[in-house]
């Protein structure tokens, strides 16, 4: 490998000596090989380039193997600081590179970076599965974890010793060496698979176009006047005329929502729903391929499917429990589905028309009902939600509860020009993080919104507290020549939800570093990030952000009203979309597969087992349901959305209680989630914070479905 890298580098190499010195010379001005010299260590952007990334990893891995052979061959009996500690503390390298090279394959791609991906994510799962698979290894971490009885480990010590004795049995460890070789190639291959489905999905997604020429002007009528601007500056920028649309969601969903041409609604809705089903992005014969390889690691691994799998990890522990949930949530909101669209249809009837409603009017019609009911139009709304003044919204909200605030730093390093940096600090100046902002969508740009870190949180061995580097991406509407950019309530409540995982990250005081911000179990990591979108319509916040961007008034008290009145408007379809795409993931991975089937068929079967309306498509079809077939990361875990959202209703209706920034309620949010981590089981923190366990009712009286 070193070799193959050194000859692509143009490294011409011919002897051993020349080898070491060819490897020297080209890893001496790598970025990732050196401390970061840039205020709190912000990566340095401007130097890295993508023949850094490879030589990295090597480097990386041979430092992390040197480290575990340390573990390994230490002479002492094994203990949590000689083992388990500096297990958690090596592969220091990788991290710095792994953070970088996978936050701008996400937002900032390129043929050159997925090509380097080919080489990089394969070579770091072949390395993480050498690492689990390591018999003298494991047999220290087992050592300890057999013995922690007898010892007097504080709360987190034992958690993080009980992890990583899972951790390792769970990939592989009690295997033998036959079956882990198995499991390896098994890692692979999804390993390759998980790149192609991406791959594919952000190809098909930039292909994809809806053009409405300029003689068909008409076609536009009902379109807010900033979609049409952000359509004929996309239009300018592929070289055409008129106006074109794409699939991304502040093209797609205003079509959606109010294009009077009900034509135009199907091309756009079939284009989404159809995504990555055709030609060489076509991610079905991959869909098959994942699931046939999970189902063998599942067995390999001593699990019925693969979905047992992964929710032995986490709270919910059973797929049955998962489901269980869903399902409580699931008939409730498919009756309200049938209220909304009898209302809908009404409306359809008055206006002159036969048809009945299709998948492609419900928002449209949704949105005539709720102009109807609450005479709430929400393209009046987004005039108050100039991106700016949300981004000064979750920064008030932040200072209110907890005591930080934002300070721009213009000359930091950032990997875009649309970036934008922040020094968080406390209530004492002190610096707490850094934040970082991405908030508009590009070619480059896979779709949907996230955080993720550039640099973790830990306690060192000298007690000093290292901070993190957070950020957030997301794909709200652009600017245009002569508007901001005006979120919809959808992208606000979006803007508070990443921002909540974002202080989730920068307000961590775990003391180590896997159980630091949000590594806890992944049914509890919504928590943080759904319970602060309830304060984007709070009155008392609105007033201090929702001003409108012309003329510079506060939002009124009426329009607020109004925002409150409709908040639960449409939920039927909201709740039934997300709670069948969660049902989907858990089926999928409930499922064993030894050949392939056909994964629209599959997808028919699930709806109508659920008895799902007809006027609702799940959230994501499986082509483009990143969340589990673009990675391990929410497969048979996309529930947890509304596993969590039964905490974060439940917990704000303490805070409606005590007052919205009762200062008290929010230190123990702060002290018991925030800055807890995983360093406890997630229930207790819960219980520590709220005082009780969760009531599954908060949720639906939270979307408007309990009666």
């Amino acid at each position: 490998m070193k070799k193959q890298l050194l000859t692509l580098a143009a490294c011409a190499c011919m002897t051993a000596a020349l080898t070491q010195s060819c490897s020297m010379q080209e890893t001496s001005d790598n970025p990732f090989l050196a401390e970061y010299t840039t205020e709190f260590e912000i990566p340095p952007f401007d130097s890295i380039k993508v023949e850094h990334y490879l030589p990295a990893l090597e480097a990386g891995i041979a430092e992390q193997n040197k480290e575990i052979e340390a573990i390994i061959n230490n002479s002492e009996a094994p203990t949590f600081e000689n083992t388990i500690l500096a297990l958690d503390n090596s592969g220091e390298i990788i991290n710095k590179v792994a953070y970088v090279f996978y936050a701008l394959t996400e937002s900032l791609s390129s043929d050159e970076l997925q090509k380097v991906d080919e080489e990089f994510t394969p070579l770091l799962t072949k390395h993480s599965d050498e690492i689990s698979m390591n018999d003298k290894l494991f047999e220290r971490i087992k050592a300890v974890y057999d013995d922690r009885a007898n010892h007097k480990y504080t709360t987190a010590q034992l958690r993080l010793i009980e992890d990583k004795y899972k951790s390792f049995t769970r990939n592989g460890a009690l295997l033998d060496a036959e079956k882990k070789e198995e499991l390896k190639e098994i890692n692979t291959e999804l390993a390759g698979l998980y790149l192609q489905f991406n791959k594919n999905l952000l190809n098909a997604t930039n292909a994809f176009e809806l053009a409405v020429a300029p003689q068909d002007s008409i076609k536009l009528g009902g379109l807010p006047a900033s979609s049409i601007a952000v359509a004929a500056e996309e239009a300018k920028n592929r070289g055409k005329e008129g106006w074109v649309f794409t699939l991304h969601a502040p093209s797609r969903l205003p079509l959606l929502q109010y294009a009077q041409n009900r034509e135009l609604r199907r091309l756009m809705y079939e284009g989404y729903i159809n995504l990555a089903t055709e030609g060489e992005n076509d991610n079905r014969p991959v869909i098959n391929k994942i699931m046939q390889a999970r189902t063998k690691k599942a067995a390999l691994l001593g699990f019925d499917n693969f979905a047992a799998y992964m929710t032995d990890k986490v709270m919910a522990k059973t797929p049955q429990n998962a489901k269980d949930l869903l399902l409580k949530i699931w008939e409730p909101a498919i009756k309200k589905v049938d209220e909304e669209v009898a209302e809908m249809q009404s409306v359809v009837k008055e206006e002159g028309f036969d048809f009945e409603i299709a998948p492609w009017d419900y928002y449209y019609y949704a949105e005539k009902v709720r102009q109807k009911k609450y005479a709430l139009d929400e393209d009046e709304v987004r005039q108050y939600f100039a991106v700016d003044n949300v981004v000064k919204g979750i920064f008030s909200m932040a200072e209110r509860l907890y005591g930080v605030t934002f300070r721009e730093l213009p000359n930091a390093p950032k990997y875009h020009p649309e970036v934008n940096v922040y020094e968080v600090l406390d209530a004492e100046g002190n610096h707490v993080s850094v934040f970082m902002t991405d908030y508009f969508p590009r070619a480059s740009k896979r779709q949907g919104a996230w955080m993720s870190e550039f640099k973790g949180s830990y306690i060192d061995e000298n007690g000093n507290s290292v901070r993190p580097i957070i950020y957030n991406v997301g794909n709200f509407t652009k600017p245009t020549a002569e508007t901001p950019s005006l979120l919809t309530l959808d992208e606000v409540e979006t803007t508070f939800h990443e921002f909540g995982h974002g202080l989730h990250g920068m307000l961590t005081r775990a003391q180590y570093r896997s159980q630091a911000g949000t590594n806890v179990d992944r049914d509890f990591v919504e928590l943080p990030s759904q319970i602060h979108e309830h304060w984007a319509l709070e009155p008392e916040l609105l007033k201090s952000y929702a001003f409108h961007y012309k003329t510079g008034e506060v939002m009124p008290a009426e329009l607020i009203k109004k925002l409150q009145d409709a908040s639960t408007h449409n939920q039927g379809f909201t709740t039934t979309e997300l709670a069948g795409a969660a049902l989907l993931d858990l089926y999928w991975n409930s499922t064993n597969f030894d050949s392939d089937v056909d994964v629209a068929e599959f997808e028919a079967k699930v709806a109508k087992e659920l008895n799902m309306p007809e006027e609702v498509q799940f959230r994501y079809r499986s082509t483009y349901f990143k969340h589990i077939f673009g990675s391990d990361g929410y497969a048979a875990g996309y529930y947890t959305y509304l596993w969590a959202e039964v905490l974060d209703a439940d917990g704000f209706e303490l805070f409606k209680e005590k007052g919205v920034f009762d200062k008290a309620t929010a230190d123990a949010f702060r002290i018991n989630v925030l800055e807890a981590g995983g360093s406890e089981d997630p229930m207790k923190l819960y219980i520590n914070f709220r005082g009780q366990e969760p009531n599954p009712e908060a949720l639906l009286r939270n979307r408007g479905l309990l009666k």
